[in-house]
Order: structure tokens, then sequence, then C-alpha cells
């Protein structure tokens, strides 16, 4: 396409495209919007849009329905739509394991053992204050570390954190996950259906077969995945699991390798003959050509596994959506009902797992397998950097959300969610900002040559 004048205007829409803002601001700015609201005069609509049914009807049969009743808002975030966050979880856990730093068992025993630390520390931390019954149901809640919070602070800080540390903490932060994973699975489920659920591995194998058949046209996929959410929602096994599972069974290899998708796309350009018809801004190519480009987009399609295809599509859909949505839900804490006994209950425990409690967790674990030689550490890893990194790894909020939300999941404990989400809120903060500052007080060229500063 050309214009009179296109440098101007092309220029400025390219900008405009390119132009995201970070997902963490927008969850800031989400979480940030719910607690004022729950605390207005509009508190009741917002719990009235919470509440609010979602009912849709294909075919003659409703989409959202579980236990006989219609799905509210609420409901369809936490169970729909964080399906698909923990999908997208379940294709970067996928990626992690056979190419990333989890594809070797030399590469994932260090963020493994640091991951284990500050998961079993933070449970300890929480059972030391809250370990009678009811409150005792969320000791899983400090577990979790939020990656797209904690990546965002060293992000900023640059040079200040080494590349060697930044993949550390990304795989520790994976590995949180599959642990927040199988903890959903094994304690979070009500009584089971077994046919649903026996349905729905039956098409989780099928996928596997397709994968196999080397089946990459996305579309079986997409038709099989809703309908194993469906039923693993009916099953009693939370659905957020049957997202991960469908990832992980996901082809991730490619029809085309990538090697030979130049010389591929050079033969086919190379066909590309003959002048295209065009005049006066209009280009008319010829039904040959038209199948020739067919085949490079196709070629060029192929060079891509359906992992990525997937990742790459509902990335911006869960970064810029699901979870901002999610935290505007979920995230609406009622000062009001908060007593000052009621603090030295559940946001005490998990503001002492998140804070201290995972910071101790993933150093103490770290350290003593690098000093009995059980693993390597990173390159430009020193005690201080390590301390400093554990610490960011308390920022929990969105999988902690989430959890809170499953702990706490009926009338009677709707005080308890909303303790735990002050103590969400206040354990993230404090892990954020001291993270950020002891790491900002280290030099960035600090000598770590020779062993020198090493854990």
């Amino acid at each position: 396409m050309t214009t009179s004048s296109p440098d101007v205007p092309r220029s400025f829409l390219c900008r405009l495209r390119a132009y995201r803002p970070n997902p963490s601001v927008l969850l800031f700015i989400a979480t940030i919007a719910a607690i004022v609201i729950a605390n207005s005069p509009w508190s009741e609509t917002y719990n009235a849009f919470l509440n609010f049914p979602v009912q849709i009807v294909i075919g003659g049969v409703e989409l959202f329905r579980h236990a006989g009743h219609t799905m509210t808002v609420s409901q369809v975030v936490n169970d729909a739509l964080m399906a698909i966050f923990f999908f997208l979880v379940g294709l970067e856990i996928k990626q992690e394991l056979l190419v990333g730093e989890l594809s070797s068992p030399k590469k994932a025993l260090l963020p493994v053992i640091a991951a284990l630390g500050g998961m079993i520390v933070p449970v300890l931390f929480f059972f030391a204050v809250a370990h009678q019954y009811p409150q005792s149901i969320g000791a899983a809640i400090p577990m979790a570390t939020d990656i797209a919070f904690a990546l965002a602070v060293v992000t900023a800080l640059g040079p200040r954190v080494p590349k060697g540390l930044r993949i550390f903490l990304a795989a520790l932060a994976v590995v949180d996950d599959i642990g927040g994973i199988i903890v959903i699975a094994l304690f979070y489920s009500s009584h089971i259906a077994w046919l649903p659920l026996g349905i729905g591995f039956a098409l989780l194998g099928l996928v596997f077969l397709l994968g196999r058949l080397k089946i990459h046209t996305l579309e079986p996929y997409i038709i099989l995945g809703i309908a194993i959410w469906a039923l693993f929602l009916q099953s009693g096994i939370h659905p957020t699991i049957a997202g991960v599972l469908l990832a992980l069974l996901l082809p991730a290899g490619t029809q085309v390798h990538i090697g030979k998708l130049s010389s591929s796309l050079h033969d086919l350009t190379s066909r590309l003959r003959g002048e295209a018809r065009e005049a006066k801004g209009a280009v008319v190519l010829s039904h040959e050509q038209l199948e020739i480009i067919g085949e490079i987009k196709d070629t060029a399609t192929k060079a891509i596994s359906p992992v990525q295809i997937l990742e790459h599509a509902i990335a911006p859909l869960v970064n810029y959506f699901i979870l901002p949505l999610f935290a505007f839900v979920n995230a609406g804490i009622t000062f009001g009902g908060i007593s000052p006994e009621g603090l030295l209950g559940v946001p005490l425990a998990i503001l002492l797992g998140l804070f201290p409690g995972k910071a101790v967790g993933i150093t103490l674990f770290t350290w003593v397998s690098i000093r009995l030689r059980l693993c390597i550490a990173p390159e430009g890893m020193t005690f201080r950097r390590l301390v400093s990194l554990s610490v960011l790894g308390g920022i929990g909020f969105t999988v902690s959300l989430f959890i809170a939300n499953l702990s706490y999941d009926s009338p009677e404990l709707v005080g308890l969610l909303n303790e735990a989400k002050l103590g969400i809120f206040v354990g993230t903060i404090l892990s954020g900002v001291v993270g950020y500052l002891l790491l900002r007080a280290i030099r960035p060229d600090e000598d770590v040559a020779g062993g020198k500063g090493q854990p």
C-alpha cells in the first residue's frame, strides 16, 4: 500500500500498535479499583456484578452451568477464564521441561530445591500462627510466587540483576506453579464424580493420540479442550487442572524444521513470477500467485508448533483481560469487616508466610544445596543477591488469591477470605518493595570472581 506521504502516519501507527501497557500495571490498577469500589457507596453494585448470572446457551446447552445453577460472573472468572490462565501456565511449563531451565536434571535441580524451600517453609510459618480449623485450610496460600510481578521488579533493576539470576527466578516460579497446581488438584477438589472424570481423561488420551499422529490443526484441540473443561467442572476436580493437562499433552514439534524454512520459502517465492495488475492503488494477483502465497503462509505456519502458536495467541488475552478481570473480581477487601483481633490470625499467618517465610525457605534450601555441592550456583549469584532475590519470591498475588478463593469458598468463611486477601496484599507489597531495595543496593559490578561472595 502506498500513500502520498507514508512516513509520518505509518510510523505513528506502528508505534501505536506496538505500544502495550505493562500487564503488571493493569493488574495493579484493577486491584486498586476493586479495593476502592468495595469500600465505597458502590459496594452493593460491585457485589451485584460479582453475583450476576452468566447465561450462554449454545444448541440448547447452557455453557456455564454447574451443580444445577447458572454460574455467576465470579464463578465464570475463577472456574472458566482462569482455566485459560492455567492453560497458558501449562504451555510455559511444557516449554521449560523440553528446552528450558527444567529440561535436564542438572539444570532443574537448583530451582526445584529452591522452590521446595519456598513452598515448605511458608506453610510452616502459616501453621505457626493459624493451625486451627477453619483458618488452617488456607495453609497453601503463601506457597505461590507471582512470576509476572516478580520478573517486572527484576526487569526494572536492569543490569543490577545478572541474567543467570533472572533465569533462576523464572525457573523457580515455574516450579512454584507446578507445586500450586498439584496442591489444587489434591486438596481443593470436591466430591469426585467418576463418570465425567473418566470421559475427560479419555478425551485427554485422544489429545495425546492426535499429537502422536502429528495432527497440528488447532481446531480439534480447541473443541476437545472445551469438552474436557466442562467434564472436569462436573467431575469435582477443579477445571483449571484440565487446562494444565491439556497444555502438557499438546504437540511441541513442527511440520517444517526451522533450518529448512528459508530454503522452502525461497523456492516458493521464486515461483512468484509475472507482473501483478496494478493501477490507482489497487493490486490484483493471478490465481497462481494467490495459491503460491497461500502455500507460503501454510509453510511458515508449519514451522511453529501448536504449543507456541497457542501461547502466542492467548498470552495477550490472559495478560490484558483475564488477569486484570480476575484481580478486579477477587481483590475487593472490605476493611470494615476486619477486627483488630482478626489481624493476628489469617492475615498475619499469610504475611509471615510470604514475607519472611519465602525468603528464609528459598535462601536456606538454595544455600545448603550449593554448600553440599548438590548444585552449582548460577553466574553472578552472591549470598546478598540470593537473599534479595528470595525476598522477591514472596510476591504471591495471583495464584495466592486463587488458592485463597478455593480455601475459603463458602458463605460462612467469607470473613476469612477477606482477611486472607489483606494478608496477601501486605505480604506481596512488602516482598516487592524490600526485595527491590535490597537488589538496588547491590552494585552491578559486585566482584564474584574466584568464588568471592558466593553462597
